[in-house]
């Protein structure tokens, strides 16, 4: 709709498509002319008006430095109306050796530093171009490139700069458009000449023959890259990541303590940031082992030293600060450049092809360019060469006429405009036969360009060869060697490279809380002495179970619902010797009302190693320990259990075990574990023993003919009988009695039943948290089918609800392998024992 008022038209807009219209040519303007670089020259608009700012000064590598003031107000004010800070911010990064991998600005004066201090104020400092600037503007006067107004049309800048070298992958470029940004990392000229090269020789090439050629990014603080996959997925696709890490090497000091020297930082890292980051670990304890950190870089190079405590693991301490500082870093490649004015995401194939697209034009435009030019002078040179062949009728042309020599001559020998007024200006000199002879051998060197000239333009084969030898000669002139090293890939590095192998205790109580606690803590003393503090537990809490394993051990967690969660011994938090520890459900999976009925640690899972389970139902089950390897977070089911079922108890087997069982209403079972195949990790088991009524299972036990097997009831009353009293039979019967049924009504069912020997102290729980202490020792020895004593007193409405051994911290012996000699020797001999008393049985 539009209304007509005095010769204005108003045109009604909705403001949402104004809005939209508007910011989308907002974005192109930035995506075109700030943010993103050209795919010809590696240039953004003010970076490329730099360079052609610098050139137009005069300012070249021959030349004396200039205020860097003076180079900003040129550009600012022929070519940039944009602000004084961020032109000059562009150039410093130009002269920077740690921004830009081969310098375009030769900086004089304080231009930064790789600390993140800023150069001086752009009145201090000076600047001309680098020698391989002029790489990138070399030939610009011979038409080469389109040149376009400047922003007030009174000046003209170049589109693109000819670039002689492919410049947006040697420097690279960074930067954040409207909806997109560019990440594109430096790289080694040599290798980027080759690539381009290839490319030119071999019309079939690939992507994957210039993956071959190109390594992979190269920095100019240097560091390493690990790996070459992040990269090659890059150059195939356009985007990709790397990991780059520092460059350190581990010194032993005079003291003979250990430090670590770190002498290249990755790429964009501030090294002060990067040391205040590594001291805020080091107060906070995140890192340990560090004593001093110093920065000793100079002008000769960088030197980080950090200086290790005397106990500390070098290597341990490098992997902590590669996992938790810049000292390893990703960089994302996300290969974005301008092609023909348009955004395209661009793979190392196509960055190369364009950019030999705009090589083969600078060369054609250079050469027709040449070409007209040497045609222009053999034309005039045709024509001296006509004077001289009759110098003596165009001297007498010359002086018979007033102001028509120049017709005259043209009517007279057929030259052109030009060429008679060549002869116009031809001084007498030139009347000279040497100056003759000079003439006539320009003119045939110029007939030999002209040819040359030609043939380029005629054979791209030909011309495209041209641009080969010139970037060769360019590598050449400034190719050097890498900087920053491709090495071994270890972006998978796991966490147990960070903990150093150790021996530990791990302390589960029977409320639910662990700890971990150095093995060394607790010290061999002999019987009798009075021991050392191992845990300050809750109230009505104690230790369920003490575990000596190494910090690299897998431990395996089973619960009553018969699932099983894994973790790695150094995931416990690590704690004093007396603190209380952490509940289990801080890092474990445990569903409400989940408890931890057992706690197994492996080293390894192997395919001739069991776990015996047991379920409250009477079922059984035998899996191989290889079953349950996996990170599953949530748990992995360890036995298929049926409504109502929980899980009692599972063991370790050396597989020649005798296993016990014993239920509520005390039946006993005992049998070999043969006589239970080996199932899947998700099998429901078979039968163990069979059940009456409401009769349930309350333990399981692994046992030797020599030990002692302890039972408790719910009222408190207990016994010890030796487990040759129970005969070994099929799995699945009914079993043997284990106590007097008669006397449950004075007694109580059995609550739980232990394997004990005369050093062994048990702690019994009743159902108001009481906990009473008592020596095995003390609790009388009867027969399998009889009642026990009473060991605990409780009043008619408490009862006793669990049973445990006594964890015995202070007494744990420390020499790993002696302490493991000792348990082999004991388990060969029980079991030679055990073998020679079946044998007897049998008979």
């Amino acid at each position: 709709m539009a209304n007509l008022i005095e010769d204005q038209k108003m045109i009604q807009h909705e403001i949402h498509d104004e809005m939209k219209n508007s910011y989308i040519d907002y974005a192109m303007s930035v995506i075109v002319g700030r943010a993103l670089p050209d795919v010809r020259d590696g240039l953004k608009p003010v970076h490329r008006r730099i360079l052609y700012g610098m050139s137009s000064l005069g300012i070249t590598p021959d030349k004396p430095f200039k205020k860097s003031a003076r180079i900003v107000g040129e550009v600012m004010g022929k070519y940039h109306p944009h602000g004084d800070n961020s032109i000059y911010d562009a150039m410093v990064r130009l002269a920077q050796d740690f921004s830009t991998r081969y310098l375009l600005v030769d900086g004089h004066g304080n231009f930064g530093s790789v600390d993140g201090d800023g150069a001086a104020a752009m009145r201090y400092t000076e600047a001309r171009m680098s020698p391989f600037s002029l790489e990138m503007i070399r030939d610009i006067d011979k038409d080469t490139v389109d040149f376009m107004p400047n922003f007030d049309e009174e000046e003209k800048e170049p589109v693109v700069l000819p670039a002689r070298f492919p410049n947006l992958l040697v420097n690279g470029s960074n930067g954040i458009a409207v909806g997109m940004a560019t990440s594109i990392p430096p790289h080694n000229l040599g290798e980027v000449i080759d690539a381009t090269v290839r490319m030119i020789d071999d019309d079939q090439c690939t992507v994957e023959d210039l993956v071959e050629i190109v390594k992979g990014p190269d920095f100019p603080t240097g560091a390493q890259i690990l790996g070459k996959k992040g990269a090659r997925e890059a150059y195939r696709t356009g985007q990709g990541k790397v990991m780059v890490r520092a460059v350190a090497n581990i010194e032993e000091t005079d003291r003979g303590r250990s430090q670590i020297i770190i002498s290249e930082i990755p790429f964009q890292v501030n090294k002060a940031r990067l040391l205040e980051k590594i001291g805020e670990l080091v107060k906070d304890k995140r890192i340990e082992g560090i004593s001093a950190i110093r920065d000793e870089s100079n002008r000769n190079g960088m030197r980080i030293v950090i200086e290790l405590k005397k106990d500390a693991n070098p290597r341990i301490t490098l992997n902590r600060l590669y996992k938790h500082t810049q000292l390893q870093e990703n960089y994302s490649m996300i290969m974005i450049a301008l092609v023909e004015g348009q955004p395209r995401l661009l793979n190392l194939y196509d960055i190369i092809k364009e950019y030999l697209k705009h090589q083969k034009e600078v060369v054609t435009r250079r050469t027709q360019y040449d070409l007209n030019k040497a045609e222009a002078r053999a034309h005039i040179l045709e024509g001296l060469r006509i004077a001289l062949d009759n110098i003596d009728e165009i001297i007498k042309i010359i002086r018979s006429s007033y102001n028509n020599a120049k017709d005259k001559l043209m009517e007279r020998f057929g030259l052109s405009d030009i060429q008679a007024q060549a002869i116009l200006d031809m001084r007498l000199a030139r009347l000279q036969g040497l100056e003759r002879e000079k003439i006539e051998n320009e003119y045939a060197e110029l007939q030999k360009k002209i040819a040359y000239y030609k043939s380029l333009l005629e054979d791209e084969k030909k011309l495209m060869g041209v641009v080969k030898d010139e970037l060769l000669e360019i590598k050449e002139k400034y190719g050097d060697e890498r900087k920053t090293k491709i090495v071994a890939d270890m972006s998978d590095m796991d966490d147990e490279d960070l903990i150093e192998e150790k021996q530990v205790a791990i302390t589960l109580t029977h409320l639910g809380y662990l700890k971990r606690i150095p093995a060394d803590t607790y010290k061999t003393q002999k019987r009798g002495g009075k021991g050392i503090t191992g845990l300050t537990t809750r109230e009505n809490d104690f230790v369920n179970d003490l575990i000596m394993t190494s910090t690299h051990d897998n431990l395996m967690f089973f619960t009553n619902t018969g699932k099983v969660h894994r973790i790695k011994a150094y995931e416990i938090p690590e704690a004093t010797r007396t603190a209380k520890g952490t509940p289990a459900i801080n890092f474990l999976n445990l569903m409400q009302r989940e408890r931890i009925t057992a706690v197994i640690p492996f080293k390894e899972f192997r395919d001739d190693k069991y776990l015996m389970a047991v379920t409250k139902d009477g079922t059984i089950k035998k899996t191989a320990i290889s079953q349950f390897d996996t990170n599953r977070k949530t748990g992995l089911i360890a036995i298929n259990l049926k409504d109502g079922d929980e899980l009692v108890a599972i063991k370790q087997t050396s597989g020649s075990d005798n296993v016990i069982i014993i239920t509520k209403q005390g039946k006993c079972i005992c049998f070999s574990e043969d006589d239970v195949r080996p199932m899947g990790r998700i099998a429901g088991g078979v039968r163990a023993i069979k059940l009456e009524g409401d009769d349930e299972v309350v333990s399981m036990e692994l046992v030797q003919p020599h030990e002692e097997v302890l039972v408790v009831t719910s009222k408190g009353y207990g016994k010890r009988t030796s487990v040759k009293e129970y005969k070994i039979q099929a799995r699945g019967g009914k079993g043997l009695l284990t106590y007097d049924k008669s006397k449950f009504k004075k007694t109580g069912m059995l609550v739980g039943a232990l394997v004990v020997d005369d050093d062994d102290e048990i702690l019994l729980i009743n159902s108001e948290g009481t906990i009473i202490r008592i020596a095995a020792a003390d609790v009388s020895k009867l027969g399998r089918a009889t009642q026990g004593v009473k060991i605990m007193r409780a009043d008619d409405d408490v009862n006793i609800i669990s049973i445990a051994r006594v964890i015995r911290e202070e007494e744990h012996e420390i020499d790993t392998k002696l302490a493991l000699e000792k348990k082999a020797d004991k388990r060969a001999a029980e079991k030679k024992e055990n073998d020679s008393e079946q044998t007897k049985m049998k008979i």
